[in-house]
């Protein structure tokens, strides 16, 4: 039988590295991984860039703009839906 941390589980895995020149750069995107019993889904996310010039190896934070107008999007759409019925009452309090 599986346990609670073989169903979900986070992991960071570089993948092909590029090179151009002296530069390298691999990619490592952060992916979740959730496994059930019949079947599962893997949501992956970028992660970091490693930049390799000169022997010297840079990580660059990748931000995940879609993911934070996503989030964004969703706080103004409940900050909506809890100001209409606010609003909607003080109207009819007023008309009265």
């Amino acid at each position: 039988m599986r346990s609670a941390f073989d169903i979900a589980w986070a992991q960071e895995l570089p993948a092909e590295p590029v090179t151009v020149g002296d530069v390298t750069v691999t990619p490592r995107p952060r992916a979740l991984v959730v496994r059930l019993p019949r079947g599962g889904f893997v949501w992956n996310r970028p992660g970091t860039v490693m930049v390799e010039r000169a022997g010297q190896v840079r990580r660059i934070k990748v931000w995940d703009v879609t993911r934070i107008l996503q989030l964004g999007s969703l706080g103004l759409g409940l900050a909506i839906a809890l100001a209409v019925p606010f609003r909607s009452s003080r109207r009819t309090e007023v008309a009265r």
